[in-house]
């Protein structure tokens, strides 16, 4: 147990037992404990494995790579359609952690095996990801030229930030007014995050 990562199990209110029961399990799996992200992650010769979080309806172990493991109980979740690699494990009480134990310790040691042998997870590219129609106009009209430029000149994290910000709505009239309100950081050539 790493001194520095206790505070995060101290501030967790609604599942302090449960994400205690999880660091128990990691760390029997001979992992470093580090604070990574404002969470504990864990490490096997300095690569990410596994990170204990909470959120309001659940607490998870996120597997960075999770997307290259067996999966034989059907328990890793994708959390988004645009997550690529990591994979979660939810759980809403003790019992259902101790009830999997052995499972959880064995997808922690398979990781740690993928990582061991040097595994990568193959990222789609941004142009594999489709472009809204809404941001499609606006590349192809009277200015586009100068916005596909400034567009193409982000790097490949911030095109999709907002391939996927301007995709997220139902309605057409919010994602053109998604595509309006960021044209400008585009043409600075700032990301979606960027002030």
């Amino acid at each position: 147990m790493n001194p520095k990562v206790d505070f995060y199990f101290d501030k967790v209110s609604k599942w302090q037992k449960e994400v205690r029961q999880l660091r128990t399990i990691v760390l029997s799996c001979g992992l470093n404990e580090e604070l990574k992200w404002g969470v504990p992650c864990y490490i096997f010769q300095n690569s990410n494995i596994v990170l204990i979080h909470d959120f309001k309806e659940y607490c998870a172990v996120l597997f960075f790579k999770g997307a290259l493991l067996n999966d034989p109980n059907g328990i890793l979740i994708q959390q988004t359609k645009n997550v690529q690699a990591a994979r979660q494990i939810r759980f809403t009480s003790v019992r259902e952690i101790v009830e999997i134990k052995s499972v959880l310790k064995a997808y922690i040691y398979e990781a740690i095996e993928v990582e061991k042998a040097g595994l990568k997870v193959k990222y789609k590219k941004t142009k594999d990801f489709k472009i809204p129609e809404e941001f499609q106009k606006k590349l192809s009209a009277k200015g586009g030229p100068a916005l596909k430029k400034a567009f193409t000149a982000l790097t490949p994290g911030r095109q999709r930030a907002y391939i996927f910000y301007f995709s997220a709505p139902k309605l057409s009239k919010t994602r053109e007014a998604r595509v309006e309100k960021y044209l400008p950081h585009i043409l600075k050539g700032k990301g979606l995050d960027d002030l």
